[in-house]
């Protein structure tokens, strides 16, 4: 058995922790958009008034 070897850099080794941070927030924010967009356009009224009540629970005026 041999063993192959790779000329590229390792590439978590080129992601640097400003970089991972950034990519980080930016994921948490795409999948916030997907939750708030879908909750917010959903037809389904249990979903609705699940986010409805949150919204009330946390004190976050929604209407």
């Amino acid at each position: 058995m041999t063993t192959a070897t790779s000329s590229r850099p390792d590439l978590a080794a080129a992601v640097t922790p400003a970089v991972e941070i950034r990519l980080q927030a930016l994921l948490a924010m795409a999948i916030g958009v997907v939750i708030v967009g879908f909750v917010g356009f959903s037809h389904l009224e249990a979903v609705h008034n699940a986010a409805h009540d949150t919204r009330h629970a946390n004190a976050f005026p929604c209407h």
